[in-house]
């Protein structure tokens, strides 16, 4: 799709460009706004926490451009890019985005319901890596590579549905915020009304975030700026986009939960979801080529193991010092892939 809009809006004029740049980033920002008042809003009338609504609905919407764009990629030809686009995104949302909203202020969770899914979250990494290694030469993988084969995809899917339902079962030991059921039961919205209210916002933040980055990335080449930077700064951040913008926003608002649920529900999804459905729809897999298990895979493990720690020793609340670690171990993978010569998409 971006492709596309790049082709679309090559021949226009700078200031247009502009105008489309403030145009989207004005109903980014409003999406969001929508996007939290309405998950925060279902999270209380369905009786389940922020985090769960967070982990499972809202990052399924803000993922599923992501799984649509490592499908095609890998019925083209490109599986290598369907992976990385997966694991490029759980390192970024891991380290840039919860560093980022925790910097802005504490986030504040339910222990134990975040500690379970961040147990998830960190499991379906090292499964992700297990499942691309040949087991018949597992020490090859560093010369030769690996792939995830298509049947683990199907795996994955299944394993999607069993995620989804054991997360709304642990919601069911939550209790919900006392200030915002006094607001669900005042605002007299229907359940059904709400979770359409919430599909669309999502829809704008999305749609919104694949017209804003081509757009930028236009005017970047236009200005000359070196494709290498291009390449590190918009296309590794713009597959992130949506939870970034979700993720200020609700700690903006004061739902730190909705924040973290987000961020650990989208590693979860671009696992079993985006790797999960595109090897699916591949006969020869999702190709895992030498580098990812040199550089990636390692960065990605270590990232999530970073954030797991977090969780264990932060008590209700993610910490500013701890956000500045989880940006600071992103920019030590951004920097030594750029030394590497590796994109980490």
């Amino acid at each position: 799709m971006e492709h596309w809009i790049e082709q679309l809006i090559g021949g226009l004029p700078s200031v247009v460009l502009f105008l489309i740049i403030a145009v989207m980033l004005y109903t980014l920002g409003k999406g969001a706004d929508w996007l939290v008042d309405e998950a925060v809003l279902l999270s209380t009338q369905w009786g389940l926490g922020k985090a769960v609504i967070g982990a499972t609905i809202v990052s399924v919407g803000t993922t599923t451009p992501e799984a649509a764009v490592s499908v095609f990629s890998a019925l083209q030809g490109k599986p290598g890019l369907a992976l990385g686009n997966a694991v490029g995104s759980i390192i970024c949302d891991t380290g840039l985005i919860l560093g980022l909203a925790s910097l802005i202020a504490p986030l504040s969770f339910n222990r134990q319901l975040a500690s379970r899914l961040s147990n998830v979250q960190v499991s379906a990494g090292i499964l992700l890596v297990l499942a691309c290694i040949p087991w018949s030469s597992p020490m090859a993988v560093f010369k030769q590579g690996g792939v995830l084969p298509q049947f683990m995809g199907f795996v994955f899917v299944v394993l999607l549905g069993l995620y989804i339902w054991q997360s709304i079962r642990w919601a069911g030991s939550t209790t919900p915020d006392p200030e915002d059921q006094e607001k669900a039961s005042s605002g007299g919205s229907s359940t059904f009304l709400t979770l359409l209210k919430l599909i669309g916002s999502i829809a704008i933040v999305v749609i919104s975030a694949q017209i804003l980055i081509p757009t930028v990335s236009v005017l970047a080449i236009r200005f000359k700026v070196p494709e290498s930077i291009i390449s590190l700064t918009l296309v590794a951040f713009g597959t992130s986009l949506p939870e970034l913008v979700t993720a200020i926003t609700a700690v903006r608002r004061g739902h730190g939960e909705l924040a973290v649920g987000n961020i650990i529900g989208a590693d979860i999804l671009n696992v079993l979801f985006v790797a999960g459905v595109s090897a699916a729809a591949t006969k020869g897999g999702l190709i895992a080529e030498a580098h990812f298990f040199q550089f990636a895979f390692p960065a990605m493990l270590f990232i999530l193991l970073v954030f797991r720690f977090g969780i264990f020793v932060s008590g209700s609340q993610l910490k500013r010092p701890f956000g500045v670690v989880l940006v600071a171990v992103w920019l030590v993978v951004i920097i030594l892939s750029g030394v590497l010569g590796i994109d980490p998409h």
